[in-house]
């Protein structure tokens, strides 16, 4: 249970979330708050800031009530984090670069969640505000480094005036100003006030990596365990206004199915159920429902149950055996051309292929399984919309919002908090439950309810409720030439777009072609000469779908690093040097590949399990998200086919590891996240109905299916890129890898079936 927030009625929740408005907090305490920011197109000069993660000419730096920094004069260092925190450590990321380069003592700074606002808290690598791609610390380098060194500067220049001596002989060190020459000092909360009526600097200089103390520490504390361990961290569902209501909600068991009649006399009848409200969905974005309102999830959520609701039949109704065999009659056919180099079938037909390889890989639907359930807090007024959540999309999430009620994009605020997870699924493109609290608010309201609603689903919602990774159908053809080089390869993809129909379609749908559906396999790196990807996207399976954890490298890295190693094999060579050779032009992966192995001790024979269990070692190697990660894998299996993944050795190369204790616990997470999949994961439907219903149907790792994992990381100077999603993509083919070592047998659909692996 988490802690519920009270507010009292009456009290300013903006100030309740935000703690004080940036110019109250600088009108009665005395403080610095500093806004660091790329200005809009056509911007005085003036007003602009700095703040480029390519690292280009610094902009003007401007003074703003919303900042990502404050210091206050009760001395506390407070970090506006324009990214979700939702465990993947971006809070301590953040704040890790603007404390590097204020010199902040680590224990006086905070962080709290920024208010969406694109113009300053915009993603600059994604173009708008948001959490995901693993961006967030790759595209805050610099300018929360810029941020952190202007406050700097700041305080120095009030302490130099204050002291009446330059500049260039104060020293900052955890958060003291001293002049060590006259012996005088101050720490931060004295100088803020002064600090703050100095003019903000147009360039700032950045510290070197010799002089980082904070940036590539070990064990630096999080800044989100705290709360987290002592139960104070606010959640969705931890949140609460006065009067406000849960909205436990019926969805129709097919995909896009509606409403014929609803019988709520059992439900109304229950102690606390408050209404039932009908709400109408929006095709392609969210689905029809009943909701059933109350001042507790319990009670709402037994008043859903207790509902008789007729549903209309004309949903989709395909199940997962059926969308299967129109995947295989489109791969049948020409895609449309991802990549093309050389001339693959060509080659694949001519008389120098002399050996040929043909396989034909299936990938389920996948569910994202967030500890917290979707829930969305809404209070709508008259031309106005608040929410509060653990927002990943901040920007389209606005958009879609203010186009549902009809108002301007500027008057839905929205107010981020934890989240419990989300591996994707709350920056969905079509913003699915965030509408759907909004669109149940507004039949509540309709109803003559003025009360906040929150939107809470059960686990069995958060199964059955769609947005799931796409289900994905490979087939690939590869050859070999006389002297066991790879001489041709020829890969068609079919599966559903995540992207078609959403707000970035025109950005990330190229010819036709989704670039999540393709990534990973249109990149892949092997020195092949012939070699052409293609890719089919069904128009007619009307399962929701969006990005999970790693996109579309979840399934593309499958078959490109299982089958690499079937090449290797039918040429006779080591998987691991095979691979090395290939990847003479790309040295960061080769250099996670030899990091990898080497520490797994490749070239040394495992050693012997138990009578009658076999052994086996695989590697696999892949980049994702601009990082480069190796892993080998080593698995024991039984006779009858059951195995365990008994070590995990990883490799990393993301850039500058700002936090390596994070990068690490990303990757640790990131294998067992993928091993849960490659275990045991699928969502599959029969006759358009989801099978699964709770962690009992889909199950995730188990405690003692965990491997022991090593986590190596790249040494590097290198901008740095994501860590979250980059450990998911070489679990499963080098665990795969590994089982073909131990029993020769190949595993092309996903999940496992132990069944194929018995003696």
């Amino acid at each position: 249970m988490g802690i519920i927030q009270r507010i009292p009625s009456g009290t300013a929740l903006s100030a309740r979330i935000e703690n004080v408005s940036r110019r109250n907090f600088l009108k009665q305490v005395g403080g610095l708050a500093l806004g660091l920011y790329l200005a809009p197109v056509g911007a005085d000069s003036g007003t602009a800031a700095p703040g480029s993660a390519g690292g280009g000419p610094a902009a003007a730096v401007d003074l703003e009530p919303d900042a990502f920094v404050r210091i206050g004069a009760d001395d506390r260092v407070t970090v506006i984090a324009k990214h979700l925190e939702m465990g993947q450590g971006t809070y301590t990321g953040l704040a890790t670069l603007i404390a590097e380069e204020l010199d902040a003592d680590w224990a006086q700074v905070t962080v709290e969640g920024a208010p969406a606002d694109t113009v300053r808290y915009k993603n600059l690598l994604m173009g708008i505000q948001g959490t995901g791609g693993s961006t967030a610390i790759a595209e805050s380098f610099e300018q929360m480094r810029k941020a952190g060194a202007a406050a700097r500067a700041m305080l120095v220049a009030a302490a130099a005036q204050r002291w009446n001596v330059p500049a260039s002989e104060i020293t900052v060190e955890r958060g003291v100003v001293e002049h060590r020459a006259s012996k005088r000092k101050a720490r931060f909360g004295e100088l803020a006030a002064a600090a703050a009526a100095q003019p903000v600097p147009k360039e700032v200089r950045l510290k070197s990596p010799q002089a980082f103390k904070l940036i590539g520490r070990q064990r630096l504390p999080r800044k989100d365990s705290p709360a987290k361990t002592d139960g104070s961290a606010i959640y969705t569902q931890d949140f609460k206004l006065p009067e406000m209501l849960v909205a436990v909600v019926a969805h129709p068991p097919r995909f896009w199915g509606g409403i014929k009649r609803v019988d709520a006399s059992a439900a109304k009848a229950l102690p606390g159920v408050v209404a039932v409200i009908p709400y109408a969905g929006k095709p392609g974005a969210f689905q029809n429902g009943v909701a059933v309102l109350s001042h507790n999830t319990w009670h709402a959520w037994k008043g859903r149950d207790a509902l008789k609701i007729e549903w209309d039949d004309s949903g989709f109704k395909l199940g997962s055996e059926e969308i299967f065999a129109r995947y295989r009659e489109l791969a049948a056919k020409p895609g449309l051309i991802a990549r093309r180099d050389g001339d693959a079938q060509s080659a694949l037909a001519s008389d120098t292929a002399a050996k040929v390889i043909e396989a034909e890989y299936e990938f389920p639907f996948l569910a994202h399984s967030s500890m917290e359930p979707m829930n969305c807090l809404v209070r709508l007024g008259d031309g106005t919309c608040e929410i509060w959540n653990g927002e990943q999309l901040q920007t389209a999430d606005q958009a879609a919002v203010a186009a549902l009620l009809g108002i301007p994009a500027e008057k839905v605020t929205i107010h981020q908090l934890y989240a419990g997870g989300s591996f994707g699924r709350r920056a969905n493109p079509q913003a699915d439950y965030v509408l759907e609290a909004v669109a149940i608010a507004q039949a509540a309201r309709a109803h003559g309810i003025e009360a906040p609603i929150k939107l809470v689903w059960t686990r069995e919602d958060d199964t059955r409720g769609g947005w799931y990774r796409p289900a994905y159908l490979h087939r690939v053809r590869a050859a070999l030439d006389v002297h066991g080089a790879p001489l041709a390869w020829h890969q068609r993809i079919v599966g559903q777009s995540i992207l078609k129909g959403s707000p970035f379609e025109k950005v990330l749908i190229r010819n036709g072609i989704d670039e999540t559906s393709v990534e990973g396999a249109a990149d892949l790196p092997y020195d092949i000469p012939n070699l052409q990807v293609e890719l089919a996207t069904p128009e007619d399976i009307a399962v929701p779908v969006q990005w999970w954890r790693s996109v579309g490298h979840t399934h593309t890295a499958y078959v490109t690093e299982t089958l690499i190693d079937e090449l290797a094999i039918a040429a006779g060579k080591d998987p691991y040097a095979f691979r090395r050779t290939l990847l003479a032009r790309q040295p960061r992966h080769r250099g996670v590949l030899e990091l990898a192995a080497a520490k797994a001790d490749w070239h040394r024979p495992l050693a012997p399990g138990a009578a009658g269990a076999r052994r086996g070692r695989g590697i696999a190697v892949h980049k994702s998200f601009n990082s480069y990660v190796a892993q080998v894998a080593e698995v024991t299996i039984a006779r009858d086919g059951q195995f365990k993944v008994d070590r995990v050795v990883c490799a990393v190369d993301c850039g500058l590891a700002i936090n390596p204790d994070v990068v690490r616990a990303q990757m640790e997470g990131g294998i067992g996240y993928g091993l849960a999949a490659a275990l045991h994961s699928a969502i599959t439907l029969k006759d358009g109905v989801v099978e699964q219903a709770n962690f009992n149907t889909y199950p995730p790792l188990r405690i003692d299916e965990m491997p022991a994992v090593e986590v190596h990381i790249v040494s590097s100077a290198e901008h740095p890129t994501g860590v979250g999603e980059p450990g998911v993509p070489p679990l499963a083919p080098a665990v795969a890898n590994a089982l073909y070592a131990a029993t020769g047998k190949r595993l092309r659909k996903l999940p496992f079936d132990p069944s194929e692996l018995k003696v």
